[in-house]
């Protein structure tokens, strides 16, 4: 019997012990609480350290995400510190050697959350010192791209005390922050002082800038770090929908805490070539630069002669150069065998000429070419052969394959559509007698005047522009051969009707701007991926007209166009040149047919981190791990109480 009742107690035992393995009991509180410090070697903030050895332990199992990222020690170090976490323990060993009388800080950022729930810790920071004392000022800011205005995520900033302008070139960065989701940095532990501050996506690890390639932000403002005593307002959430309370909160408020930093990319000017001469098609090659320059290579050929050879189109940066071959002869020539005489850059960034000798071979060559038309034309053949044993129509001669034309233009257009129309090669001859335009009135057609121009910088573009009136039908009709190319090949018919919207489908936006006194002022219309759709020109007034605009929700924003080329220019840190200034409307703006909207726009009275809407901003900030504070304020709706955030014990 003795027995039996020991059996039936172990079973009971085991059937506890494995009901309590299965977790939180259902209708029971979920663990909402991060991980605490519960010591460390040395203290946090101890003075006359050491050792470059610091562990730091919790009252919890922790994990650490991604610490080369997110955890930054100050001043930095050259060599990466070794970072770690184990159990209930994070390990950091500094392999640069200590500085004296040197405020340390490791910043955790979000880096540490317990094991089990994930719950974060927050931005924790480490302190301490090799000196007698502790330095506590901080200086605040927020870095944005300059082009924009996107916060930038991850990248660094820093201080100098060195405020000369080579510094940032020449010497690592003092001290250093990482910036977050919303581009928010804090540089903790800095001295009494005047200071410079600069960002630096540091590429090469060395925390100074010597590429251009690196997205960098910089001011001339100095810095004086200060403290004053002050208070702020803590909201206390019952979940994530209801405050439970609001409390004053006496603090220390270090300043500054609003430096913005726009950051820039400088163009790369260094110039060679991005890969060897491409001759996908036989009748063109193409040869990459990283970067354009008007001195445009020289081309001496080897195996043909290239006096009046190619037809050259350029881009409009000269980057990328297409050589047309004019001469058949050497279309069917696989190999064209040439001395290229360029311009480059060396290691100083000074140009100087390059002398190369390439092969541009042919991607599909002549024989592969000749077999292709041979079948084409066997194939061809005998289908006519088919329709003539049918007794219907064929032909005796294979036609010429036509000059294959892309036409731009839409059945229903805006008023202010630019019609297009690309050649797949140079024109030889353009017939613009043989294009016409007709406009329907009261059910006649009339003819209607036009322009017809190759579009500036182009070679194989070309503008078709008429006054487009509202409402109002056209005809498009072009005649056989009104255009031809530099091989012979001749354009087919084209005709195409179009109805141009009425003005009732239509809204008028006009902005009236003010807040800056440079009168060159550029406004774009964007949509909701932040592309601009249109673009307009301020007068002198300040007046931005924005006419045919579909019924929708749009954005807008402007920059400065200081050298007024009609594009946004990034700056140059070496020429003292910061990027053109921008800036959003920082509101939607709705469109409705039939309607006209006047908006007023200070461009500089909302700050720069506020212009732009969060609907068009890519750059999210950090999400706070909510999830279990939520699951724990849904736990205590169902039971019918109020949440409150329990401490551990």
């Amino acid at each position: 019997m003795r027995k039996v009742f020991g059996l039936l107690a172990i079973g009971c035992l085991l059937l506890a012990v494995g009901c309590a393995r299965m977790g939180q009991p259902d209708g029971g509180w979920y663990d909402d609480d991060p991980p605490r410090v519960i010591a460390s070697t040395p203290k946090d903030k101890e003075t006359d350290v050491t050792s470059q050895k610091v562990t730091i332990y919790f009252n919890e199992y922790i994990k650490l995400a991604d610490a080369t990222q997110k955890v930054i020690v100050s001043p930095p170090q050259l060599e990466m510190p070794e970072i770690k976490g184990a159990g209930k323990k994070i390990i950091v060993e500094l392999k640069d050697s200590l500085k004296p009388n040197t405020t340390y800080t490791i910043d955790f950022s979000d880096a540490i959350s317990d094991n089990n729930e994930d719950n974060p810790m927050g931005n924790y920071t480490f302190t301490f010192s090799t000196g007698e004392q502790i330095d506590t000022f901080e200086v605040a800011g927020c870095v944005l791209d300059a082009s924009n205005l996107e916060p930038v995520k991850g990248i660094l900033v820093g201080l100098y005390d060195d405020l000369s302008d080579s510094a940032f070139k020449t010497k690592p960065l003092l001290r250093v922050s990482r910036t977050n989701g919303s581009g928010r940095f804090v540089i903790k532990g800095v001295a009494p002082g005047e200071y410079r501050v600069y960002a630096l996506q540091d590429m090469d690890g060395n925390y100074v800038f010597n590429q251009k390639s690196e997205m960098m932000a910089y001011t001339h403002q100095t810095f004086k770090p200060s403290a004053a005593p002050d208070v702020r307002q803590d909201t206390i959430w019952r979940d994530s929908l209801h405050i439970d309370n609001i409390q004053q909160v006496k603090y220390t408020h270090f300043y500054p805490d609003d430096i913005i930093l726009l950051a820039f990319q400088e163009v790369m000017t260094d110039r060679y070539l991005l890969k060897q001469p491409e001759r996908t098609d036989a009748n063109h090659f193409t040869i990459y630069f990283s970067y354009g320059n008007p001195q445009l290579p020289q081309i001496k050929g080897l195996n043909f002669n290239e006096e009046d050879a190619f037809i050259l189109e350029a881009s409009a940066k000269k980057d990328t150069l297409t050589y047309w071959l004019k001469d058949t002869t050497l279309v069917n020539q696989d190999t064209l065998r040439m001395e290229l005489s360029y311009l480059m850059t060396d290691t100083a960034g000074v140009l100087y000429t390059q002398v190369d000798t390439v092969d541009v071979l042919a991607k599909t060559n002549y024989e592969k070419r000749q077999k292709e038309r041979k079948k084409a034309v066997e194939e061809w053949t005998k289908q006519q052969e088919k329709l003539k044993k049918r007794g219907e129509p064929y032909d005796s001669i294979m036609p010429i394959d036509p000059l294959r034309v892309t036409y731009h233009v839409p059945q229903q257009m805006d008023p202010d559509y630019r019609v297009t129309f690309e050649m797949p090669t140079p024109l030889a001859r353009c017939d613009t007698a043989a294009i016409h335009l007709y406009t329907k009135i009261d059910s006649l057609w009339y003819r209607t005047p036009f322009e017809f121009n190759r579009k500036d910088s182009t070679l194989r573009t070309y503008e078709f522009i008429a006054e487009w009136q509202p409402n109002t039908e056209y005809s498009l009709e072009i005649d056989s051969a009104a255009f031809v190319d530099i091989y012979s090949y001749a354009s087919e018919t084209y005709k195409q009707g179009i109805k141009v919207r009425s003005m009732d489908e239509y809204a008028t936006l006009l902005f009236q701007l003010s807040g800056v006194s440079d009168s060159t002022v550029i406004v774009e219309l964007l949509n909701k991926s932040d592309k601009p759709i249109k673009t307009v020109h301020a007068d002198q007034n300040g007046n931005v007209e924005f006419f045919y605009l579909k019924p929708s929700i749009y954005y807008a924003r402007a920059f400065i166009d200081r050298n007024g080329n009609g594009k946004w220019d990034t700056g140059d840190y070496d020429q003292n040149l910061q990027p053109e200034d921008v800036y959003y409307y920082p509101r939607s703006i709705e469109c409705k047919a039939k309607f006209d909207i006047t908006l007023s726009w200070n461009l500089t009275g909302t700050p720069r981190t506020q212009q732009k809407p969060g609907v068009i901003t890519k750059q999210k900030p950090d999400k706070e791990r909510q999830k279990l504070r939520n699951r724990n304020a849904e736990r205590a709706r169902q039971m019918g109480k109020e949440y409150v955030k329990k401490v551990k014990e």
